[in-house]
């Protein structure tokens, strides 16, 4: 249901921070609250979870380790906290290197990662994460990318498209004339149709 708030950071603890978004103050679980300043304005990318006990939102601070967080759900046996909290143990990018290169006694370091979630972990993502860990690792070569177009890069991604695809595709669209991230996303997919 959301994608990000922005607004300001108003309460830090070690679990959870709250966003002031308008007057409207969220609690947002996040793997790294203490990233986040008092007082600072802040995009906190969020995943609304919804229990049975209850809806829980999770926030993040870039729309990668949002994707990371989502991944890590769907392998069977982990739920949010788990996620939450083996993203917390490490930063991202170790993480997601660990996972493709199947090592299983490393991820049971991790708070409730056993041997065996451990294994499960590595089975449902091993392949998975190699996009993520180029696009982490990828220089940005000092260009700057419209918020828009950056916006319509993650939606293709997320629609299911690889870095790759849309990495083939970026100088086109970083060529046309377009203010929102609705028209990069039509053009975008356009172009992969095209192929």
């Amino acid at each position: 249901m959301y994608e990000y708030f922005e607004g300001v950071i108003t309460v830090i603890t070690p679990s959870y921070v709250v966003v002031d978004v308008g007057g409207m103050g969220y609690k947002v679980y996040s793997p790294t609250p203490f990233a986040y300043t008092q007082g600072q304005k802040a995009k906190v990318f969020v995943e609304q979870v919804v229990r049975d006990t209850g809806i829980t939102l999770y926030g993040f601070k870039s729309q990668d380790d949002k994707g990371l967080f989502l991944k890590l759900l769907s392998v069977s046996g982990i739920g949010p906290k788990s996620a939450l909290a083996i993203m917390a143990a490490e930063d991202s990018n170790s993480l997601a290197e660990a996972i493709e290169q199947g090592e299983v006694k490393y991820l049971t370091r991790f708070p409730g990662v056993g041997k065996k979630t451990a294994s499960q972990i590595v089975l449902d993502l091993k392949g998975k994460l190699g996009d993520y860990v180029a696009r982490l690792d990828r220089p940005d070569n000092g260009k700057e990318i419209p918020p828009a177009l950056n916006d319509a890069l993650l939606a293709l991604i997320a629609l299911g498209y690889t870095q790759k695809e849309v990495d083939r595709i970026t100088p086109k669209l970083e060529k046309i004339d377009a203010d929102t991230a609705d028209q990069y996303i039509k053009k975008g997919l356009a172009l992969l149709l095209k192929k």
